[in-house]
């Protein structure tokens, strides 16, 4: 323990109404400078408009750095995510006093991609829910909403191959990332909660029913399994009918009023999933980002080898590396590329501008900074 941390305990009361004394002194402070935060973040809108700039007050660089230094200072004994997501809803309620923004993600309620909207922008946001990928980045192209949330890969399912195909012709940029634990439970009716074995059918995405099978062969070896469009459609489904259980998050069940009857199941206990915040905007460097890439090159020997090695030779990392089918001919590819380094590095726009004198096309996705939760 730190000897400031022993100064404080030393100082505080040692019997309960002095504690619950303290406890409203404090509480009393921490709401004057949430406000004091407030009347800083709307004078920053206001030195912003008078000074012409881009009136863009969420500034995904600014946030992240923000964040990082939370979780930095912090000495506990609150743990350092759960202080950085306090601070996260303080951010959120600061930027709702200009104007909240409108965040479309894929739907319906419930989601997973809900869930991973509000961890990255808090809870006051307008929520979007669409019903499909492409149905996102048309909302954000059009201006529906300021920003997108979309899943892009799963650490045991693989890549989202819808959401890598739709960047191939989409103009939106990527702003931003967000990794989830992915807890999935059982859930069932209320009027189900003591009749398990009267159970006939279990629905839930594809994935979730992949990522949960061992359960499943355990517990329920055999009873239907019905894959459908969300894990949130799942449960809406479950609710309405008296022989069915889902799969899914908790915010589905407390959305359709569902009984969690068993927590975590899961087959790998370190099931996460990578989504992608997508916008018009360009982001400036975090000091800890990553760029992404598609590219496309010649199909002949040795051209990826080619392009991987350029990266090498500037000491760049590549932490992810996929190919889908071009569409193009037959047997042509698109690579996309997760580089931990901003556009704006040195290194990169060397790496760039040497593929700018070969035959092949590359297209910059974004530079966003590394998720910090």
């Amino acid at each position: 323990m730190s000897q400031d941390k022993k100064q404080m305990l030393e100082q505080l009361p040692d019997n309960l109404p002095g504690l619950r004394d303290e406890i409203d002194q404090l509480d009393s402070k921490i709401q004057q400078l949430i406000n004091q935060r407030a009347l800083c973040a709307e004078k920053v809108g206001e030195v912003k408009m008078k000074a012409g700039e881009d009136p863009l007050f969420y500034r995904p660089e600014r946030e992240a750095q923000v964040l990082r230094r939370v979780m930095e200072r912090n000495d506990g004994p609150v743990g350092n995510e759960q202080m950085a997501r306090l601070f996260r809803e303080v951010m959120s309620v600061c930027l709702a006093l200009e104007e909240p923004m409108k965040i479309a993600f894929l739907g319906p309620e419930g989601t997973f991609t809900q869930q991973a909207s509000l961890k990255h922008f808090g809870n006051s946001i307008i929520s979007k829910p669409l019903p499909a990928i492409d149905e996102v980045f048309r909302e954000v192209e059009a201006g529906g909403a300021n920003y997108g949330v979309v899943p892009v890969e799963n650490s045991t399912e693989g890549v989202v191959n819808h959401t890598l195909d739709t960047f191939v012709k989409s103009p939106l940029k990527i702003c931003g990332e967000v990794e989830l634990r992915i807890h999935h439970h059982f859930m069932v009716p209320e009027s189900l909660k003591n009749q398990i074995g009267t159970i006939k059918r279990i629905y839930s995405h594809q994935q979730s029913l992949a990522q949960c099978r061992e359960w499943l062969d355990r517990r329920f070896p055999g009873v239907e399994r019905h894959a459908v469009g969300s894990n949130a459609e799942a449960a809406k489904i479950a609710s309405e009918r008296d022989d069915a259980a889902a799969i899914g998050g908790e915010m589905a069940a407390t959305q359709y009023g569902l009984a969690i009857h068993a927590s975590n199941i899961e087959d790998e206990p370190d099931n996460t999933t990578r989504f992608l915040i997508i916008g018009r905007e360009t982001v400036l460097s975090s000091g800890k980002d990553k760029t992404s890439l598609l590219i496309s090159a010649e199909n002949r020997p040795g051209a990826l080898f080619g392009m991987l090695e350029a990266f090498a030779r500037k000491g760049l990392d590549l932490s992810r590396i996929e190919s889908r089918p071009s569409r193009q001919g037959n047997w042509n590819y698109v690579f996309f590329l997760d580089v931990l380094a901003h556009n704006d590095d040195p290194a990169m726009q060397a790496v760039l501008e040497e593929f700018a004198t070969k035959p092949m096309l590359v297209k910059v996705l974004g530079s966003y900074p590394i998720a910090v939760l």
